[in-house]
């Protein structure tokens, strides 16, 4: 079938223009991109005043950090622009193992958004983790003959890359083998030590906060991929690399965004949006969005309108508000008048589905089993960033005596992690500052990477009812008074709703809300923050479900000071 879409302006990614075009499709490519008014086309569509962009692309996105299912995440995503992404499964990955990511290949198959995966590379994520699996290069050799898997996901154990290995070296040198590229995750890694990271094969790095950092990834042939999610927002800070000559080797992502934000503010055309209101060229933030994104991956003929690329194109009223009028996807209309159109979700075999549903293997909690023992005064604490992953060390003084060190005056709150797939036992206990609750507490089943049960609060015993509802559910939970005042069950590995993403947005505004009255500091989203706490690979210090870890010594430390 042949669509002649007529009359609109086509933005030239590749020469950074606006240029008035008809634009011809059969089946799922594009092949004339001029004047095609003579055209004896199947369909013709009038897109007088529009203009066509190539659909926009996440080139880094973990799919359960949305909390949907990939089904509804593509509904909500295809409306505003996004027809292809690139995700990494290792959240699911780390309570599944191989069976989580053959759950997403499944549930993401043959949906109008294009949905490639690259293998999850750290599961655990590092030696301190505790994960319910542990998955090694045999392991995921396996996943690459499947046709959407491009190729090696984030490197985060770069302490891993420096040493040399052999496990880690293993599944660099099979993607490279295969000639796959190779995501990084090296946050202020500089000097000798990136020239080691990128001689060993990592290509990108999603983790730069300063313009900077990103700068001297780039001279040394890295893409960087710049994030704006929901956690860590990072695009104020990378603005200067929207100018010649980094802006050519820059790409846009999420990374992990929360589905009440994508209802909101939106995905990819959010971040082309606010580049746009901060002064940078909505042509640049465009091409950084699709063909730059496809480039990155070597995704050939895509991410561009052209000839011989797929007809993958998003329909904007104007330049000005990037409002959504219709999206085609390989050529098939997906959203028309800003809606997108009914699909239905893939079937996914019920052995398969099973298996990720139960992952928790825990006791129920009572008050005491939040307790601390005191060994002195002076501790450390873990102080959390706005806007940041990153962590800071904060040794002050506490009173034990008095509600087991909890100050909510200094915002010292106590912190929890506990092991959840095997029935170790093991917690990881100590406290925290810069979340701001003065009341209650909330817990998550969304702690990266290993997703153990991390808890917050106030009180014992609040901690207690929280963490015994993530226990019987997955998700998240605020408690106050000995009550659960609102939750967000995600039964799929505890990271995912089978809900559709409007509920789920509605739930996870119900527990923002929540928080917010239990008092929370400006800048800081409780639930996404407190999901980073017990990644120990980002500085730089992190809880774990067997206690501290100093991530810029890589060694575990002890709460207390001597």
């Amino acid at each position: 079938m042949t669509t002649l879409l007529q009359n609109g302006s086509v933005v030239n990614v590749f020469t950074d223009t606006v240029v008035k075009a008809d634009v011809l499709l059969d089946g799922e490519h594009i092949v004339g991109v001029g004047d095609y008014s003579h055209a004896n086309a199947d369909c013709v569509v009038d897109l007088t005043g529009k203009i066509l962009c190539p659909g926009f692309i996440d080139g880094h996105i973990h799919i359960e950090s949305t909390m949907l299912t990939p089904a509804e995440l593509a509904r909500l995503c295809l409306a505003h622009g996004t027809t292809s992404i690139v995700a990494d499964p290792h959240e699911i990955a780390n309570a599944c193992g191989a069976d989580g990511i053959a759950y997403m290949l499944a549930a993401s198959e043959g949906l109008p958004l294009h949905v490639y995966l690259n293998l999850p590379s750290c599961v655990p994520a590092t030696p301190f983790d505790e994960s319910g699996a542990v998955m090694t290069a045999e392991d995921l050799r396996p996943f690459y003959s499947h046709p959407r898997v491009l190729g090696l996901a984030e490197m985060m154990n770069y302490p891993g890359v420096l040493m040399r290995d052999k496990a880690v070296m293993a599944k660099l040198e099979d993607a490279l083998k295969r000639g796959r590229p190779i995501d990084g995750h090296a946050p202020m890694l500089s000097g000798q030590a990136l020239d080691a990271y990128v001689a060993a094969g990592v290509e990108s790095d999603h983790e730069c906060a300063t313009a900077e950092e990103a700068r001297e990834k780039i001279e040394k042939g890295q893409w960087i991929m710049i994030r704006q999610g929901t956690a860590a927002r990072n695009l104020e800070a990378l603005l200067p690399l929207f100018e010649p000559p980094y802006d050519r080797r820059c790409l846009l992502v999420t990374d992990d965004r929360h589905p009440a934000d994508l209802m909101r503010e939106g995905h990819i055309d959010h971040i082309v949006r606010a580049a746009k209101q901060a002064g940078k060229s909505v042509l640049t933030a465009i091409r950084m969005a699709s063909l730059q994104a496809a480039q990155c991956f070597g995704l050939r003929h895509v991410g561009a309108v052209a000839p011989g690329y797929r007809a993958d194109i998003v329909v904007f009223e104007n330049l000005d508000t990037l409002a959504v009028s219709a999206v085609y996807s390989a050529g098939r209309p997906v959203v028309v008048e800003g809606k997108t159109l009914p699909f239905a979700s893939p079937a996914v075999d019920d052995a398969l589905v099973e298996k990720v549903l139960h992952s928790f293997l825990i006791p129920p909690f009572v008050a005491e089993d939040f307790s601390i023992k005191a060994e002195g005064k002076k501790c450390r604490v873990i102080r959390v960033l706005p806007g940041q992953l990153l962590t800071e060390e904060w040794q002050t003084e506490i009173d034990p005596d008095k509600n087991g060190g909890i100050d909510t005056d200094r915002d010292i709150l106590k912190l929890a992690v506990v092991e959840r797939y095997h029935g170790t036992g093991h917690k990881g206990l100590g406290y925290i500052h810069g979340l701001g609750l003065k009341k209650g507490a909330i817990a998550s089943s969304v702690s990266h990477d290993s997703h153990n049960l991390i808890v917050i609060g106030t009180n014992d015993a609040d901690m207690a009812v929280a963490a015994n509802y993530v226990r019987e559910n997955g998700g998240n939970a605020v408690a106050l008074d000995g009550n659960v005042i609102a939750a967000m069950p995600l039964p799929v590995a505890g990271l995912m709703s089978l809900k559709d993403g409007a509920t789920v947005a509605e739930e996870n505004e119900s527990v923002r809300e929540a928080v917010d009255g239990l008092g929370t500091v400006q800048g800081v989203e409780p639930f996404m923050n407190m999901a980073f706490v017990s990644l120990s690979v980002i500085p730089s210090l992190k809880m774990t479900t067997l206690g501290l870890v100093d991530v810029n010594k890589q060694e575990r430390v002890p709460l207390f000071l001597s």
